[in-house]
């Protein structure tokens, strides 16, 4: 059971903690010199098993940002390639950092580091789920939906693909601030059965609608938001063809767009495989739809500046 401490999963964050963390994640962004020296000698290994772009550096520069040192350590470089255990790892990194961050293959990995050690962990990606991926995201919909002056819980999202560790974050996520969240996927691609039953339970107490449906333009036709991610996870390499096939009516395109409001506004955790989940024109926003993409890209390295806020507050608590 994963303790208080850590950031394993979405949902291991109160709702209150996660309004929390929303609107933290706006004041840093609008006052970035404020919070200087909140992390001033805190330090923090970076452990990353996966390629990474958009968290890797956005955790790297927010940890810099905020007066902390981030130690950056691929698997290589240290005993895993040798046989040293995570739980052996973790117990001599929380004598020399405050935090872990890891972005690994599986989440079994996360889960021994945090039985193992006393300080936080932080999932930065595993094959079942990806929390600060999903918490930036709702940061840019609240941005975004108070920009045009739209309440939050009125919101409706659309997820369309595969029912990846991303769309298993996204769902609980949405659930916990009373979004409409509607799931699109082909049969056997479908979000994890588990965590769909734990955010309708979630739903129940916040007021959101939990749906999934196998018709993409039936999950678009009236929402105010529409996500996608690619077909092919890292790891699912050897079925891309066959994927390819299956996931061809979910491309997100000008057809698929026409079926939505004329304003809806379009999302990707990117990279994005181009003429594959998602065309040019409409990542390069020649549609109606506005695109959001480039903030979202933004919004990781403020929204993950309130999670290691909080993270650092966890530990003075339940350390």
């Amino acid at each position: 059971m994963t303790s208080k401490k850590d950031l394993l999963s979405a949902s291991d964050l109160g709702i209150d903690e996660l309004k929390k963390i929303i609107a933290l994640s706006a004041k840093v962004k609008k006052r970035r010199e404020d919070y200087r020296n909140f992390l001033d000698g805190k330090k923090f290994a970076m452990i990353f098993e996966k390629p990474s772009t958009r968290t890797r550096v956005s955790f790297d520069i927010a940890i810099y940002e905020l007066g902390g040192h981030s130690i950056y350590i691929s698997p290589k470089e240290m005993q895993f390639a040798r046989g040293e255990s995570a739980a052996d790892s973790a117990r001599v990194l929380e004598r020399y950092v405050d935090c872990i961050i890891a972005r690994v293959n599986h989440h079994e990995f996360l889960v021994e580091l945090s039985d193992n050690c006393s300080i936080p962990v932080i999932n930065a990606l595993s094959d079942i789920e990806h929390p600060c991926q999903a918490i930036s995201d709702i940061f840019t919909i609240s941005e975004a939906s108070e920009a045009a002056g739209c309440d939050i819980e009125k919101v409706k999202l659309a997820y369309l693909g595969d029912g990846n560790n991303v769309c298993n974050s996204l769902l609980i996520a949405s659930s916990m601030m009373g979004i409409d969240i509607t799931i699109a996927s082909p049969e056997n691609y479908s979000v994890n059965k588990d965590i769909l039953e734990k955010a309708r339970k979630i739903s129940k107490i916040s007021g959101g609608i939990v749906r999934t449906t196998t018709d993409p333009k039936d999950a678009v036709s009236d929402v105010d938001f529409i996500y996608t991610d690619v077909w092919v996870s890292m790891g699912d390499e050897d079925d891309a063809t066959l994927r390819s096939k299956i996931f061809s009516d979910y491309q997100l395109n000008s057809d698929l767009i026409k079926a939505a409001k004329r304003n809806c506004r379009i999302m990707h955790c990117l990279p994005a495989h181009r003429g594959e989940e998602i065309t040019d024109e409409v990542m390069d926003g020649k549609t109606t739809a506005q695109v959001l993409v480039w903030d979202q890209a933004e919004n990781k390295m403020h929204a993950q500046k309130a999670i290691l806020m909080l993270m650092m507050e966890r530990l003075e608590k339940y350390g």
